[in-house]
């Protein structure tokens, strides 16, 4: 049920629905919507969802930061434990969660994630999130919807609305973590 690239699906099965500049404009079109949203970047923090969320976030702030010329608080938020498939999928390696200095407190939280599901990973990020602090809003920036929610959970900002089939599988591969950006179906 993953929606990121596993070792079982390599990278040269199924069909390219996303280009390396395809994800490109998609996350600059992203940022021009958080800013527009947001009316500018203050208070704004972006925190990535591990493991492929995190680039996506820290690649959101670079293009924030072309058009605002201010820099965009980013961090990462690490759900694992927070999961409820922990008893089907107990082998998941934690990471760090790293907030900055100034807390969530009072911002215009983004969570920024990769592929939207079930929404359940999501789910896990909120709750995550409750025990940081209270943001004063919430939003969601994903950069593949591709629909079957289990969960009343949509994102705000989406790249690329991919409708698919329960049986598909959505593999997205960014430079940072896989040496190259792309998504595929398979």
């Amino acid at each position: 049920m993953p929606a990121q690239q596993t070792p079982e699906t390599p990278a040269s099965t199924g069909r390219v629905v996303l280009d390396a500049g395809d994800i490109s404009r998609a996350l600059i079109r992203i940022s021009h919507e958080i800013l527009e949203r947001n009316k500018g970047a203050e208070d704004l923090l972006l925190l990535g969802l591990h493991t492929r969320g995190v680039p996506l976030a820290h690649r959101i702030a670079a293009n924030i930061a072309d058009v605002e010329g201010t820099t965009v608080a980013t961090g990462e938020l690490d759900v694992t434990m927070y999961r409820d498939d922990l008893r089907s999928h107990p082998t998941r390696t934690p990471h760090r969660t790293q907030v900055p200095a100034g807390g969530v407190d009072g911002k215009t939280v983004v969570l920024v994630d990769d592929v939207l599901y079930s929404g359940r990973t999501i789910r896990a990020a909120l709750d995550a999130l409750s025990d940081l602090g209270r943001p004063a809003v919430v939003r969601l920036a994903v950069l593949v919807d591709r629909g079957h929610r289990e969960l009343p959970i949509r994102a705000d900002h989406v790249g690329k609305n991919l409708p698919t089939a329960r049986s598909e599988r959505v593999s997205l591969r960014l430079v940072e973590t896989d040496g190259e950006d792309e998504v595929r179906i398979a």
